[in-house]
């Protein structure tokens, strides 16, 4: 086995670049494993933590490392020259007019004025780029991670205090005036603005709401620690604010996991005393009726449902699914084999809206990130019983790429569950549009098509989070997992629906 690493001196690219180029290295013949990241000291623990290096490197965190592990030196050479010709593709295409090139928000501002700022620098040098940033007038996104909540909670009280908006740490998915950021999709510009401290939920919502017609405003995203106890929902509220001022938002949505009690509290007064409709969903906090202008809804999917019926000034209707569903999951059941359910989750909110509404219904239902009700999973390699699995958290990504971005680890499991016999339906949701995988389908049909083969008895059930427009084409992907044997849901509570039917006695 060969192990090669290379530095960069002066070469940033931020982490979806890295996590794209890290997975397309280990797509190269013969590699075992690799990784392309920044060089600071926190991205060297991963990758000896990962295994990808014997011993730690010095930092340099101005430069990008890239450490390639091989079955041969030659392999590894010719992965390390595709990664170089892949960083200088990037440098060279990236040049803007001839002059002194931008060093600082300074600089850029004076040349370029604007004002949004997107910072994806490593989580250490975050919280003061995005300070400078706020101090020239700048609104925030913060995709960079690991930023003190000390400094998170200082940022968004400045934020606050200058009618500016910080979204993040953390946070991974916005569209903003329709211009998609991180991981988000194409979705038809409307009058339904949503606010959420999950990424993934902010594209269920908005998926659906583009399907069934509508647009969004703006999709601002506060980050997963926002409507925690010690930052008080800061973003949130800030975001509220905005959205009731802006005349092209006719209807709200909030999206979150139960936020802290008194958080939830201030958030809702806030909403309340707005004068448009807004749609709650904070998952598992459980039903509640209307009040004024607030509606509450238990999943994304009615979320989405709501925001759609208050645009258009009429009262939702519940989704009414095709009678020839009936029929066909009453065929599935009758041959599937009794056994358990593994769900093998990217999406972190998908993951935690499927424990959600399967915990009363499926006893000894275990998870890596469980929530309340749900056993924590002893073994993160080996599924017992029902288990919901989120592939994208921390401990599956450590000095990897995230599965949306290169499905290889959720693939390989899916190999794994499959191979159980315990295993009698396997739960999936592809996510489509900017930041995820350009063929999610490609790699997963051959998956599913082994398995199929193998296990005739087994049933894989899943949904696409995505539009048309989007890069990869939702109708193309699910065409392709269809054929391939995946029955198909139109969202992730319809695919745990499904699931509640075919393993009900």
């Amino acid at each position: 086995m060969e192990t090669i690493q290379e530095f960069f001196p002066g070469y940033y690219r931020d982490s979806v670049a890295l996590m794209k180029l890290s997975s397309q290295l280990a797509r190269q013949d013969g590699i075992v494993s690799a990784s392309a990241q920044m060089a600071t000291a926190a991205n060297i623990g991963l990758m000896v933590d990962s295994g990808l290096l014997a011993t730690a490197l010095a930092p340099r965190p101005n430069d990008l490392v890239i450490v390639i592990r091989s079955a041969t030196a030659a392999q590894a050479q010719a992965a390390l020259d595709f990664a170089e010709a892949a960083l200088d593709e990037k440098k060279s295409g990236s040049a803007g007019a001839p002059g002194e090139p931008e060093r600082s928000l300074a600089m850029a501002m004076a040349h370029e004025g604007g004002n949004f700022a997107l910072i994806s620098t490593p989580g250490e040098f975050a919280g003061a780029e995005a300070l400078k940033a706020l101090k020239l007038g700048l609104n925030v996104m913060m995709f960079s991670d690991n930023v003190p909540v000390g400094q998170e909670v200082m940022l968004k009280q400045y934020a606050a205090a200058h009618d500016l908006l910080v979204m993040g740490p953390d946070c991974g998915t916005a569209i903003v005036s329709g211009v998609p950021l991180a991981f988000a999709n194409v979705i038809a510009p409307g009058g339904i603005g949503v606010i959420g401290a999950s990424g993934t939920g902010i594209q269920q919502v908005t998926c659906l709401i583009d399907r069934w017609g509508a647009g969004i405003s703006h999709a601002l995203g506060t980050g997963g620690h926002d409507l925690s106890q010690e930052v008080g929902g800061l973003s949130m509220l800030s975001a509220l604010k905005l959205l009731e001022r802006d005349p092209a938002t006719r209807v709200v949505v909030l999206i979150s996991k139960p936020p802290a009690e008194a958080v939830a509290r201030k958030v809702l007064a806030a909403a309340a005393a707005g004068g448009k409709p807004v749609v709650v969903c904070f998952l598992g906090s459980g039903p509640r009726e209307p009040e004024g202008n607030l509606r509450f809804a238990r999943t994304l999917e009615e979320a989405a449902v709501l925001a759609v019926a208050l645009g258009g000034g009429r009262e939702a209707e519940p989704v009414r699914r095709s009678p020839l569903e009936t029929a066909r999951l009453a065929a599935l059941k009758a041959r599937l084999s009794r056994g358990d359910l593994r769900a093998l989750y990217t999406g972190g909110t998908f993951c935690y809206e499927a424990q959600v509404l399967l915990r009363d219904s499926l006893p000894g239902l275990s998870s890596n990130t469980p929530t309340q009700g749900v056993a924590p999973l002893a073994d993160l390699w080996t599924s017992r019983g029902h288990t919901v699995l989120d592939l994208g958290d921390d401990e599956f990504t450590r000095g990897k790429p995230h599965p949306m971005i290169d499905p290889s680890l959720r693939n390989q499991r899916l190999v794994k569950e499959a191979a159980d016999p315990r295993t009698s339906v396997i739960l999936l949701d592809v996510v489509l549009g900017y930041g995820s995988h350009e063929n999610p389908a490609a790699e997963l049909v051959p998956v599913l098509a082994e398995a199929g083969q193998r296990r005739p008895d087994l049933v894989v059930v899943g949904f696409v989070c995505g539009t048309d427009k989007d890069p990869q084409g939702r109708r193309d992907q699910e065409a392709r997992l269809a054929a391939a044997g995946m029955v198909l849901a139109e969202s992730n509570a319809h695919a745990v629906e499904i699931v509640k039917t075919l393993l009900a006695p």
